[in-house]
């Protein structure tokens, strides 16, 4: 079995909020704000995580996806074209649902 990983390899386990404990439930990243799993491109100025961000709006996986690329666009790459790409893409996507589901 091949053990490399994809640029797209995503580490699900990060996403846990195994730290529930810690965490005041808000958006902020109270007790988890030294968490090492979560990177800084995904925290803001006051410490808001976009994954806590998008889990407070209930968005679904497209479009919360799509938020959290335009979140860490200019935070994470010297040109944010390739995360703003992704983040059209899951749009993209989440468009198709909808037309899927409305000609059902």
């Amino acid at each position: 079995m091949d053990n490399t990983k994809s640029k797209h390899f995503w580490q699900t386990d990060r996403n846990l909020d195994n730290a529930k404990d810690q965490y005041d439930g808000k958006t902020r990243a109270g007790g988890i704000e030294n968490d090492s799993r979560v990177p800084e491109y995904y925290r803001g100025k006051e410490g808001y995580e976009a994954r806590k961000v998008c889990d407070n709006f209930d968005l679904s996986y497209h479009v919360g996806t799509a938020v959290t690329y335009l979140l860490r666009s200019k935070r994470k790459h010297d040109r944010p074209i390739e995360c703003l790409q992704k983040a059209i893409n899951h749009i993209q996507f989440e468009i198709e649902n909808y037309e899927e589901k409305s000609r059902s």
